[in-house]
């Protein structure tokens, strides 16, 4: 039995891609309130999104990791393997009449939506199938349906270790909301993410979750699905992301960031740690320091409450030409 004050936390990167500065900083941020207070940190691969999956990702992932020096405890927790889990807890929903089958298709809920969605946000689902019960998945025939949860009329609030009070959003801000996806392309139907974060994180004991502020929308539904199936939910901590210069997510536009062609073109870990420490308000400068180095610097309070906007004169400090 687990010490109820040890912090059990998680890193949990997603093989659709390569690992980049932004995910690195979260990684190490995650590790270091971990490994400072001497508690867990397990690794967990969330690959159910087989469509975007690259074969490759997975192992690249532990390799950034390594590399950079954050290490973990037990062996490597694969959500593919974990389906038997997520059916239980979506037939625990179905029985308390929680979610409901929804047969509209993307297209459709973008037309008849009464509300814009933000950029890369989904739309507001307007409810079209929320009068259907769970038995009536028995009766459709010849379409594809994912489940929907079916929210009360406002989200929970909740407080976060980073940003503290956030709100919850009334149901007509986001919409009931996919916990099982429909088919993918060899017609297997899928665990969402916020039903297998939610069992997996569970299921781990994890009591402390960092990850980026773009996920703070996820939260509050995470936590109705903790309530819903009786588990105990963790602390949040989410952390503001790495932006380019146009202050938007890192991606190709901004140059290759990628943790992996660093490593390539010679470039130290060491060095990557420092200009990630510094912007986190850590260091005075970008000197190159360790991961073990940095658990004597690591304070969450002098992290920047704004993006960190990495440009051309961080990679410059680093001696890498993008």
């Amino acid at each position: 039995m687990n010490d109820p004050q040890t912090i059990i936390g998680r890193l949990a990167p997603s093989p659709t891609g390569a690992q980049h500065l932004g995910n690195a900083r979260t990684y190490l941020i995650a590790w270091l309130m971990a490994r400072s207070h001497q508690g867990t940190l397990f690794l967990r691969m969330e690959d159910i999104d087989s469509p975007r999956v690259k074969p490759w990702a997975a192992q690249q992932a532990i390799d950034d990791l390594k590399w950079l020096g954050l290490d973990w405890d037990g062996e490597v927790l694969v959500q593919t393997e974990r389906f038997c889990l997520y059916h239980q807890a979506l037939e625990e929903l179905k029985k308390q009449e929680l979610v409901y089958p929804c047969t509209c298709t993307r297209s459709e809920v973008l037309q008849a939506a009464s509300a814009p969605h933000e950029d890369g946000r989904e739309p507001v689902y307007p409810g079209t199938c929320s009068h259907r019960q769970a038995a009536d998945a028995n009766n459709i025939q010849g379409k594809p349906f994912c489940w929907r949860f079916r929210l009360p009329p406002r989200e929970p609030d909740f407080h976060d270790g980073f940003h503290g009070f956030i709100p919850g959003r009334y149901r007509e801000q986001s919409g009931d909301f996919v916990i099982w996806r429909m088919g993918d392309t060899a017609g297997q139907s899928v665990p969402a993410y916020q039903l297998a974060v939610v069992v997996d994180d569970a299921a781990q004991g994890i009591n402390q979750v960092v990850r980026g502020d773009d996920l703070i929308p996820s939260t509050p539904r995470q936590l109705l699905l903790y309530k819903s199936l009786g588990l105990a939910a963790p602390g949040y901590f989410h952390v503001p992301l790495i932006v380019g210069e146009d202050g938007r997510r890192l991606a190709k536009r901004h140059g290759d960031t990628r943790i992996s062609t660093l490593r390539e073109q010679g470039v130290s870990a060491e060095k990557i740690l420092g200009l990630l420490a510094w912007s986190c308000g850590w260091l005075p400068t970008m000197e190159p320091i360790t991961a073990g180095e940095l658990l004597s610097f690591f304070d969450l309070k002098t992290i920047p409450r704004r993006p960190f906007v990495l440009g051309k004169e961080h990679f410059q400090s680093i001696g890498y030409t993008c």
